[in-house]
Formats: structure tokens, C-alpha cells, sequence
């Protein structure tokens, strides 16, 4: 069996950055107490009292035995690390990136044992990304604005352990502001995706400021246009056009659904409601004696199926369909498909959040398409307006 040499100049440059690393950290802790000692603490009858030492993880590699100084009232603590901390933030940084990114615990311990040459658990890791959880719980209670053009509702369904696996649910709500600005709002994991679960996180989003919406967009779940209208009553359903014609088109004879899709799509690809409603009995006349329940069925929800027509043309194709978060769903299957099952609920919050963050982060400085223009924006006032008036000041 052939083992591989460390090239020796290598190892030899290795060995020079950390002696050298270690003189100037230990330089710096030696100067820190004399500061904290003469400068800050003058008047305290405390002195030095020599040295511990401990090994340092950097990204340079282990500092080892690095002499941290002590005073005799145990008062003094460095800056550069907390009491117990044997690793710079970088490397807490690298393993939260390399997790979100799709890697699994045990992988990332075995990427860290190959830099520092010490075995890191798979336990060990994930009570480094354990930390994000205190951040979790942070962002879950930051507060929201008041406004909101449209809202966006989805769920996916991830494998999670408890006793057993099995498939629990990811509630996902993402807000489009009257500028365009998209925004995941609030996510909750766990359980099966029902109609009281996401009565909880509309009360969340009413709780945290969000008070005034004009749509919110979803597919067919039984209860959730109830639910939606109980927080959001002065708000419109838009029924989402993809859901309906994916649960259609099963129903459909394969030899007749390019034709059924095409003249599906002149319902809701149409320059205004009046022609859609005309197009749609265009479309009942050719295919309601062969598909009678399904024509009945979007025929008795077209009132939400053509919801979108109440808003500027210009943004249409963003509010007809719950594309846009469908494909923010997608983008987060992608991370946790090389996890397989998640450990527990935490694992699957941890991943979520920190895509959220990174996804918050891009669209905080773009804007959807047609949601600046000038007429949409009238529009948008219009109706906030006549929604939710705002009450008269008393003179």
C-alpha cells in the first residue's frame, strides 16, 4: 500500500505560521493583562499569577499549548475567545456554511478531523450548528411591517426522526411589499400540513405587525381560504392556477391534454376578466360533455381562480400562481436532499432559517417586475385605502 508524504517544505511553512502565530497571540495576551491590570484596574490589589495553557484551533491549523495569562482574582478574561472557546469563530462559520450548504454532520467532522488532524463527531458538529437555534428563535419573533401586497402560502414535506421516520410537514410564508421586495416571512416545522396549522402562522404573521394584506395566494388545502379569511378578512384569495390544472390534468385522457391545456391557458392568460369568462365558456362548450366534474369544479372557483385580474395587468404573472414560492421550496429541498431524514425538528429549522436569511438577503435590494410602475403603485394605494381605512384624527 502506497502512503502519500506531506511535501516536507510544506509541513515545514505550516509549522512556521503557527510558531509565529503562537509568539504574536500569546505577545498580545501578555500586553492585554498588563493593560487590564495597570491601566484599567489600577486600583485593585491584583497581580498576575502565571499561566494555563490550552490548544488553539485556527484555520491556519492548532496552536498548540498556548500560554494564556491569569491574575490571582480569576477577574481577567481575554478577548480574543470566551473561557471554554478551543476554536475561532471561523471555523463555527465554515461548519454553519458547509451545513446549510447540504453536508451532513458526520461529513463535515470528517472535513474538520483532515485540517486539524483531531476526529470530530458528528455530535460535535451539530452542537456547533446548534448554536443558529438561539437565532432561530430570534428571527421567529422579529417584527414584521404592516403591509404587504400579496402573501404567499406552501407547504413541503421533509422526513423527520422521532421514535420512527415519517414525513412531517414545513409551513412556509413568504410576503411580496407594496414595492416588490420579496421576504420569507415565518416557516414552522412539524406535523401534517393542515388548516389549523396555518391558523397558527397567520395569527403569527397578524401578531408580529402584519395587519394589512391585499392577496394571499395558495392552493386548494381544505380549510385554508377559512383560515386566511379569519386574520385577513379584507384581503382577496387567489386560488393558484398551477395547483388546479395539476389536479386536473390526472383526470384528463392523455390523448386530449395538449388541446385541454392549450385552451385552458386562454382563461388565465387573457387581456381581462370579461374575455377569461368568455374564454372559459368557450371551453365548457367543447369539453363539458367529456369532462363534466372537471369544468364544474373551475367553474364553482373561478371567483378565486381569477382573483389576479383585480390587480394592475403588470403583475399578473407574478399573483395567478404560487410559483414564486414553489420555486423558494425548491432551492430548499435541494439543500436537504443529501441529509436524507433529519435528525429532529431542530435540524430541519436550522437548515430553513439560514436559507431564509440568504434569501431575505438577495431580494432585500430587487424588486419583482411591474411592482414599481407607476400604475400599480396608484393602484396599490387605491385599494389599501378602500381595505383599510385609516381612521380620522379627532381636532
Amino acid at each position: 500500500m502506497t502512503t502519500i508524504q506531506q511535501n516536507p517544505f510544506a509541513e515545514l511553512l505550516e509549522n512556521m505560521m503557527q510558531d509565529f502565530l503562537k509568539e504574536k497571540i500569546e505577545t498580545l495576551l501578555k500586553e492585554e493583562i498588563h493593560n487590564y491590570l495597570r491601566v484599567e484596574h489600577p486600583e485593585d490589589a491584583n497581580s498576575r499569577n502565571g499561566y494555563y495553557s490550552r490548544n488553539w484551533e485556527t484555520r491556519y491549523g492548532v496552536i498548540p499549548e498556548l500560554r494564556v495569562p491569569r491574575d490571582r482574582q480569576s477577574d481577567f478574561q481575554t478577548e480574543l475567545f470566551a473561557p471554554y472557546q478551543r476554536r475561532e469563530a471561523w471555523l463555527e462559520d465554515t461548519v454553519i456554511h458547509m451545513y446549510k450548504g447540504g453536508m451532513s454532520t458526520r461529513d463535515i467532522g470528517g472535513f474538520i478531523e483532515k485540517m486539524f488532524g483531531a476526529h470530530y463527531s458528528a455530535t460535535t458538529v451539530s452542537n456547533i450548528t446548534g448554536t443558529v437555534l438561539d437565532d432561530v428563535a430570534a428571527w421567529h419573533a422579529r417584527p414584521l411591517a404592516k403591509r404587504y401586497a400579496v402573501i404567499y402560502l406552501d407547504g413541503m414535506y421533509v422526513k423527520l426522526k422521532r421514535q420512527s421516520v415519517a414525513s412531517e410537514v414545513i409551513y412556509i410564508a413568504m410576503g411580496v411589499d407594496e414595492a416588490g421586495h420579496r421576504e420569507i416571512l415565518s416557516f414552522g416545522v412539524g406535523g401534517q400540513e393542515s388548516a389549523n396549522g396555518w391558523r397558527d402562522v397567520l395569527r403569527d404573521l397578524y401578531k408580529r405587525g402584519v395587519h394589512e394584506v391585499l392577496l394571499g395566494v395558495f392552493d386548494g388545502l381544505a380549510g385554508l381560504e377559512e383560515a386566511f379569511r379569519e386574520t385577513y378578512p379584507q384581503a382577496g384569495v387567489q386560488r393558484c392556477v398551477t395547483h388546479k390544472m395539476r389536479n386536473t390534468l390526472p383526470k384528463i385522457r392523455d390523448k386530449d391534454k395538449a388541446d385541454f391545456v392549450a385552451d385552458m391557458k386562454t382563461i388565465y392568460n387573457a387581456i381581462d376578466r370579461d374575455v377569461a369568462l368568455a374564454n372559459f365558456d368557450l371551453v365548457q362548450e367543447k369539453w363539458g360533455k367529456l369532462y363534466p366534474k372537471e369544468l364544474a369544479s373551475w367553474e364553482n372557483e373561478l371567483s378565486v381562480l381569477l382573483k389576479f385580474y383585480d390587480f394592475p395587468p403588470m403583475i399578473h404573472y407574478a399573483i395567478y400562481t404560487s410559483n414564486p414560492i414553489e420555486r423558494t421550496i425548491k432551492e430548499i429541498r435541494k439543500r436537504l436532499r443529501p441529509m436524507n431524514s433529519l435528525t429532529n425538528m431542530d435540524a430541519a429549522e436550522k437548515i430553513v432559517y439560514l436559507e431564509a436569511l440568504d434569501y431575505n438577503e438577495r431580494w432585500s435590494e430587487r424588486t419583482l417586475r411591474g411592482f414599481a410602475d407607476v400604475k400599480t403603485q396608484q393602484a396599490f394605494k387605491k385599494m389599501f385605502s378602500e381595505k383599510y381605512p385609516q381612521p380620522k384624527l379627532v381636532e
